[in-house]
C-alpha cells in the first residue's frame, strides 16, 4: 500500500466554546468531518472551518449528528427513520450551501457518534441516512467502518462507500469499537497510536483490547479532533507514515459530482434520484478555492 487518508472531526466550537485546535490539525489531515450544527459547531465555525480547509486543500465531508448538542451528538436518541432523513438532508444541505459560498465543496457524509455507531447494525435508521444523501446529493461518499449495516445499504444504492480505522480507539475482538465509557477505549499516547497507524495502513490489521488481532481494510485513519492530543497524535501518525514511504493522501479527492455551477442557484438536490441524475453532470474542480 502506497497512501492513505488521514480524517480528523472539525468545526466542534461553539460559540465562545473552543474545542480543539482546528487550524493546526488542517496543517496535517487530508479529510476533515466538519460538524453540522446538530451536535456541535455553529454556522460562524462552519464558514471558517471550511474557508481554512479549501485553502489548504483538505477535502471536507459532511458529519452529520443526532440532534445532541447537550450530548454532544453521543446519546441514541429515540427519532424516527422519517425525521432522521430528513435531519440528515438538512444538515447535509447546510454545509454544502457554506462551502459553495467559500468556493469548495462537500465530498462525502460521515455519521457522528452515537448515530454511527447505531447505524453499524440497525438497518432502518441506516437506511434512512442512505435515503438522506441520495436526496440531497447522490455523488457523496459514505465513510463507515468495514462490515457496517450502512455501508451495505449505500452500495446498493448506488452510492461510494468509503472505510475507516480509528487511530486512537480500542477495538472489540468482533470489530466495533470499545465504548466509550470502558477502561481504555481512548488511547492518547502519539508513539504507540503510530504505530497502530502504520499497522493498519502496512498489515490491514489491529490488535483488539483482548490481544486477537482484527483484520481492517481501511481508505482512512481517523484521529479524533477533540482528543486533547489530536495535534501530537496526527502529527506523529502522518510523520511515522511517510517516513516509511506510505502517502497521506484524501480518499474523496477526486469524487465526481453530479452538478453544474448553474444548478446551483436553484438547489442542492431533488426529491427522487432520477431528477436528481437528470440535473446532475459535471466534474468538481480541485480541492480548495475556485479561482
Amino acid at each position: 500500500m502506497n497512501g492513505i487518508d488521514l480524517n480528523s472531526d472539525m468545526g466542534e466550537s461553539f460559540g465562545r466554546w473552543k474545542l480543539g485546535d482546528d487550524e493546526a490539525l488542517l496543517a496535517v489531515v487530508s479529510s476533515a468531518n466538519v460538524a453540522c450544527g446538530f451536535h456541535a459547531g455553529d454556522p460562524s465555525v462552519m464558514l471558517r472551518t471550511l474557508e481554512v480547509a479549501g485553502s489548504r486543500g483538505v477535502a471536507v465531508g459532511a458529519h452529520v449528528a443526532y440532534h445532541d448538542l447537550a450530548g454532544f451528538g453521543r446519546r441514541y436518541i429515540d427519532v424516527t427513520p422519517a425525521e432522521l432523513k430528513a435531519d440528515v438532508m438538512y444538515q447535509i444541505a447546510a454545509l454544502e450551501g457554506l462551502a459553495h459560498a467559500v468556493g469548495t465543496g462537500v465530498r462525502y457524509v460521515k455519521p457522528h457518534g452515537a448515530l454511527y455507531n447505531r447505524i453499524v447494525h440497525d438497518e432502518a435508521q441506516a437506511s434512512a441516512v442512505v435515503d438522506a444523501i441520495r436526496c440531497v446529493d447522490p455523488s457523496l461518499g459514505v465513510l463507515t467502518q468495514p462490515g457496517a449495516v450502512v455501508g451495505r445499504l449505500a452500495a446498493d444504492a448506488g452510492l461510494r462507500v468509503f472505510h475507516e480505522a480509528f487511530a486512537d480507539r480500542a477495538y472489540n475482538p468482533d470489530g466495533t469499537l470499545v465504548s466509550r465509557r470502558l477502561p481504555g477505549a481512548v488511547i492518547a499516547d502519539p508513539v504507540a497510536v503510530a504505530a497502530r497507524v502504520l499497522r493498519m495502513a502496512t498489515r490491514h490489521e489491529v490488535e483488539a483490547i483482548d490481544g486477537s488481532v482484527v483484520t481492517l481494510d481501511a481508505d482512512s485513519v481517523c484521529v479524533h479532533g477533540d482528543s486533547p492530543s489530536a495535534v501530537a497524535m496526527a502529527r506523529a501518525v502522518r510523520a511515522h507514515l511517510e517516513a516509511e514511504g506510505i502517502e497521506v493522501h484524501a480518499f474523496a479527492a477526486d469524487r465526481e459530482t453530479k452538478r453544474h455551477d448553474s444548478d446551483r442557484a436553484s438547489g442542492y438536490g431533488a426529491s427522487n434520484p432520477e431528477a436528481s441524475d437528470a440535473m446532475h453532470g459535471g466534474v468538481l474542480p480541485p480541492i480548495g478555492r475556485r479561482p
